[in-house]
């Protein structure tokens, strides 16, 4: 996976951060979803970079790529 997204049991519950920060791969998810500008969250969080972005929507890919299987 790609290094940028990280895992800490003692922060955000262990939720996937970016780079250590205390900023959740949901929280970036959820503005995309909302509409928000990849520029817009650049500026409203100066300290994340246009790869981050990349790399919660590459996580958020690679979570989703997985069998569902149905019980009977």
């Amino acid at each position: 996976m790609n290094e940028r997204i990280t895992f800490n049991p003692n922060q955000c519950g262990g939720r996937p951060c970016i780079r250590g920060m205390r900023i959740r791969v949901k929280d970036v998810l959820d503005l995309k979803a909302a509409g928000v500008s990849d520029d817009e969250i650049l500026e409203d969080y100066p300290y994340l970079e246009r790869e981050d972005i990349l790399a919660c929507l590459e996580y958020a890919a690679s979570e989703a790529d997985h069998p569902v299987l149905l019980a009977r």
